[in-house]
């Protein structure tokens, strides 16, 4: 039986080729989508949501705005990566119809109440509606199947040095959600950044009809992908890469966690499949960018893709040059831990995934 799953988002072109892979990966059934202020503003967020779904045919799927600001900073956007729209060069037609009403705290409310244990929450943005949800429901931290992000990362971020977007849009519903007593699965840039849209992949995505026409190929071109702050994510995350430097988060799993060196830790699956740390934000990877959400859903479907290792993880919210930071420690006692925390992928067998999706949407739009 398909997994029943909400999707939180600030659409975003990953954030639209996630909901393309959500629609169509057979073993997710999407129930609603709501929206965040983000990646553009919430406005945007929420049209290109529901361009998105009636362009792939995803039906009556609710879309249910959110917050349009974080809780207490001023609102921060990528519109520099996205495009002014949000959707860069992609080609859509507008929506059939507007969003469902109300407010995407009410809806997540009362939705994952309703089907006790059976919805999985993904949310691929900024998290200010979910920490609304859970500081006005505490209980939705058990109710819910399982609760996904992607956001973060066990070594440095995208926007910052030591912070990465999704985090530090709004670190203090970031804070709320890691302590709110549920299990946090962090796909963070640890994972995601392996996950490139490689001109092999994008030769793959040809001959999907409108879908890669019109959407996935134009948005691709226009996406300006945001890499690793600085020299890139060095020595650091949940299998750490040796030598390579110290890293803004810790380690790796045998490092000394959230203040490790780089050098303590040398798992067998560091960030990059293997490859050095500081070749992640290489200039030469910025023409294939990396599909940040796509892997949060992916998770969902196929957790054996995504290995992910238990942690603390603590959101710095003060720190004058490290606010965002999600300070991860891989070395804290067991009852402490928070999250699992995306550390490798099997990079071909996830476009695997993804293009036989595509392909399932792209066919259904070629029969309408």
């Amino acid at each position: 039986m398909a997994q029943k799953v909400i999707i939180d988002c600030d659409p975003g072109i990953d954030d639209a080729l996630a909901l393309v892979f959500a629609h169509g990966d057979p073993g997710l059934d999407v129930c609603g989508i709501t929206t965040v202020a983000g990646n553009v503003d919430l406005d945007k967020t929420t049209a290109n949501a529901l361009r998105v779904r009636d362009f792939i045919g995803m039906g009556d799927v609710p879309v249910v705005p959110g917050s349009a600001v974080p809780l207490l900073r001023p609102g921060l956007d990528a519109r520099e990566i996205h495009g002014n729209t949000g959707l860069a060069g992609a080609r859509l037609p507008a929506a059939l119809s507007g969003p469902a009403p109300g407010h995407a705290v009410d809806y997540l409310i009362e939705t994952i109440s309703a089907a006790p244990g059976e919805i999985t929450l993904v949310a691929v943005g900024p998290l200010t509606n979910i920490a609304l949800a859970v500081r006005r429901e505490p209980a939705l931290t058990s109710l819910v199947r399982d609760f996904v992000i992607m956001g973060g990362s066990a070594g440095r971020g995208n926007r910052t040095p030591a912070a990465e977007f999704n985090i530090l849009a709004d670190p203090e519903s970031a804070a709320i959600v890691f302590s709110a007593g549920w299990t946090v699965t962090m796909i963070g840039l640890d994972v995601t950044l392996q996950a490139r849209v490689t001109a092999a992949v994008r030769d793959r995505m040809r001959g999907l009809g409108r879908l890669a026409d019109d959407l996935l190929l134009p948005s691709l071109a226009g996406y300006r992908t945001n890499e690793p702050a600085g020299s890139g994510p060095a020595g650091s995350g949940p299998a750490g890469s040796g030598a390579a430097g110290s890293g803004a988060a810790g380690s790796g799993a045998a490092g000394s966690g959230a203040a490790g060196s780089g050098a303590a830790g040398s798992g067998a699956a560091g960030p990059g499949g293997g490859r050095p740390a500081a070749e992640l934000g290489r200039p030469d990877d910025l023409a294939d960018p990396a599909v940040h959400d796509v892997c949060a859903v992916a998770r969902v479907t196929r957790p054996d893709l995504i290995s992910c290792v238990p942690a603390l993880v603590q959101v710095e919210t003060a720190g004058r040059l490290t606010s965002g930071m999600t300070v991860t420690d891989f070395a804290a006692p067991a009852a402490q831990h928070n999250a699992m925390v995306g550390a490798g992928i099997d990079v071909d067998a996830f476009w695997d995934l993804v293009l036989s999706a595509y392909q399932r949407v792209a066919a259904g739009m070629a029969s309408q």
